[in-house]
Order: structure tokens, then sequence, then C-alpha cells
């Protein structure tokens, strides 16, 4: 079983130390499938980066913005929302932590 909430306070703490604000870790796989705790200190940024064929972002602390062509995604915690299918960064408006689901091939 796997303790969200210490992970998470585990990845906030290494990003706030962190020159780039952010941290991250694997928490579970099966085949295509990952699920992965992402943690941003307030104002760090994720770059722009590709979306995988399918995803969610699930808010576990505090507030992040999804940026892509399609506009702003603002998502507080407790909150769950589907990844744009395209190019996107990823903003942390106060020390945040989410679970990034996605499925990184398609059979």
């Amino acid at each position: 079983m796997t303790d969200l909430n210490a992970i998470a306070r585990e990845h906030l703490r290494a990003a706030e130390s962190s020159d780039h604000g952010r941290s991250a870790v694997l928490v579970a796989q099966d085949g295509p499938l990952r699920q992965t705790v992402l943690a941003l200190a307030a104002g760090a940024v994720m770059g722009e980066h590709n979306a995988p064929h399918a995803a969610t972002l699930y808010v576990l602390e505090g507030s992040i913005t999804v940026v892509s062509a399609s506009g702003r995604l603002v998502l507080n915690a407790g909150e769950l929302a589907v990844v744009p299918k395209e190019r996107h960064s990823v903003e942390a408006s106060e020390d945040s932590v989410f679970l990034l689901t996605a499925v990184t091939e398609v059979p």
C-alpha cells in the first residue's frame, strides 16, 4: 500500500529545497500505466512538454495551472482533470503536490 500523503509531504520538502523547486517519484506502474507524485514549490514551473497518450492530474495539495495553446486550466486541492492532449507547462501558484496518472504507450 502507498501512503500518498506521506509521499506528498516528503516531496514537497524536497521541492522547497531544490534549486528548480521540483521533486517527483514514480509511485505505481502497471504496463503502460504510470502514476507519479510531483511536487512544485510556490512559483516553480515545469517547462513545456508533450502530453502522454492519456493522462489525468489530481491535486493533493495547493494549486497548479496547466498552460497550453488551448488556455489555462487552474486546479486546486481535491480537483481532478484530464491533461490537454497538446504541449503544455505546469505552474504552481503556491506549494503544491499532484498525482499524474498517465498511459505512456498505446498497445
